[in-house]
């Protein structure tokens, strides 16, 4: 799927705004996707994520160019990354799960557990600076799991984000953004809003 394909899904869907926006990252932006109206329809749902799929799957090879080892779990931050690494995971014929902050950390919580050795590859919706990703990495890792790559519908990066794995993406953009203290927006006046999904921390 084109680059172009992926950003008409959005605009289409009208879930890609200008304006002023404080992004779950604490960044400020005149840009916001907001991937939940995308994913809301099940069959636009999986058509995405089956392609993202593809990027980490057996049969369509590795982002390195050889052969894909098979993933066991796919893993998203809560909660802009449940839909979608849940929609991987299906493709992809593997475990879907999430992780949630507990007190201010990432953590597998209802149950989920990481086995040591599983092959985890890492899901969420938009990549704005990468720190959930980050996050859900460093605590898969930690329980002993191999992080074979992250993924993500957008990255908005402009490619700047590093996992230390493979990060793969359906489209990308170059979006600026700005720390809250040296926002042009702000100085403009521009009113904000916070269409974020990131409830705590």
């Amino acid at each position: 799927m084109k680059e172009q394909a992926v950003m008409k899904i959005f605009k289409d869907c009208n879930a890609y705004h200008k304006g002023h926006f404080k992004l779950s990252s604490g960044l400020h932006s005149g840009y916001y996707l907001q991937c939940a109206l995308v994913l809301e329809d099940p069959k636009v749902a999986a058509k995405l994520c089956g392609e993202l799929a593809k990027k980490f799957s057996a049969k369509g090879g590795s982002a390195s160019g050889g052969k894909a080892p098979k993933i066991d779990v796919v893993i998203g931050p809560a909660i802009g990354g449940i839909t979608a690494a849940y929609e991987v995971a299906r493709a992809l014929g593997a475990r879907g799960i999430f992780s949630e902050r507990e007190k201010g950390k990432m953590a597998l919580r209802r149950g989920f557990k990481l086995n040591r050795g599983e092959r985890v590859l890492v899901i969420e919706d938009v990549t704005t600076t990468g720190g959930s990703a980050k996050e859900v990495v460093k605590m898969a890792k930690a329980l002993g799991a191999r992080v074979v790559g992250v993924g993500a519908i957008i990255d908005r990066s402009g490619g700047k984000a590093e996992f230390g794995v493979p990060f793969r993406s359906l489209a990308k953009l170059n979006i600026k953004t700005y720390q809250p203290n040296k926002c042009l927006l702000c100085k403009e006046g521009i009113p904000i809003s916070k269409p974020g999904s990131r409830i705590f921390g």
